[in-house]
């Protein structure tokens, strides 16, 4: 049995500097003073950390957006937090588009948190690839910047071809593939998807994969992708980990535990839900078997 626990969109936020609030930063400001200051509240992250950590798990995976602006100190307070969640090797972490918020930030996670973002072979690329056991665990980049009210991530052809070298090489094992994005988005998202995300798509359905992680969206979702010969891959979203409360189509905080056992050709995993009630306190929603078809 192998135990992933998933969780994203922490949302740790600094105050910019008046020099910083140039663009994108000052019009992001105005939204977080009017309505996402209220959300994403630390104490409720503490407490999503404080029940995960207390919770059996062999690894962690985090799926983007552990800041807000992309200033520094936000980058060092995810980086104590990683700390305090578990060390490098048993915590695997991706950026997300407020990681790289701005131009000029794209190389800011590297530099922070570049040990929880590299492989087993010690390159630091995307995607790249950790062994487990008989679990793979393969991690891509969407963040880039973008400009104001945009919230879109791109893959590339150069990554998306990895990928597909990556899904082949570790065929027989459990593929999970870690991305921020989700895999496929409805219209009204249209300016916070993934570009190219038929192209993700018909990749996993040529090469196939166990299982898909995804953020962003900050909801719980489960979707069905298809893989090769009419088989069927589980994108599961995570909502943010510091959501106090609903807010329209988002959930509030929780995280999702995933437990893996078999072997290839009979895999079986199941998702466990846990998520913050009204009352503060962080309890199992659901579970559900999510056996590859």
């Amino acid at each position: 049995m192998f135990t992933l626990a998933h969780l994203s969109d922490l949302h740790l936020a600094g105050r910019p500097r008046l020099a910083e609030l140039a663009g994108k930063r000052g019009l992001g400001l105005i939204n977080w003073q009017r309505k996402r200051k209220s959300i994403h509240r630390p104490e409720v992250l503490e407490a999503i950390t404080r029940d995960l950590i207390s919770q059996a798990h062999d690894h962690v995976a985090v799926t983007g957006d552990l800041v807000n602006f992309s200033l520094g100190d936000e980058y060092k307070r995810a980086a104590s937090w990683l700390a305090a969640l578990g060390s490098p090797r048993d915590v695997s972490v991706l950026p997300g588009n407020h990681d790289t918020y701005v131009r000029g930030t794209e190389d800011a996670p590297a530099a922070f948190w570049g040990d929880h973002m590299r492989g087993d072979d010690g390159i630091e690329r995307f995607p790249y690839l950790r062994r487990r056991g008989d679990v793979a665990l393969i991690a891509l980049s969407t963040a880039l910047p973008t400009g104001p009210f945009m919230a879109t991530g791109r893959l590339g052809r150069r990554q998306l071809a990895r990928l597909a070298e990556t899904l082949a090489q570790t065929r027989g094992l459990f593929r999970i593939v870690l991305i921020h994005h989700p895999p496929q988005s409805p219209l009204r998202r249209h300016q916070r998807r993934l570009v190219d995300a038929a192209q993700l798509r018909a990749v996993l359905a040529a090469h196939g994969a166990e299982l898909l992680l995804h953020g962003h969206d900050h909801r719980r979702a489960v979707v069905w992708l298809d893989g090769p010969q009419a088989t069927k891959i589980p994108a599961i979203g995570a909502p943010s980990a510091s959501a106090r409360v609903p807010h329209g189509d988002e959930d509030a905080a929780g995280y999702n535990i995933f437990r893996i056992d078999g072997a290839s050709g009979a895999w079986r995993c199941e998702l466990i839900a846990r998520g913050r009630s009204a009352d503060g306190t962080v309890r199992e929603v659901s579970r559900q078997s999510l056996t590859p078809q």
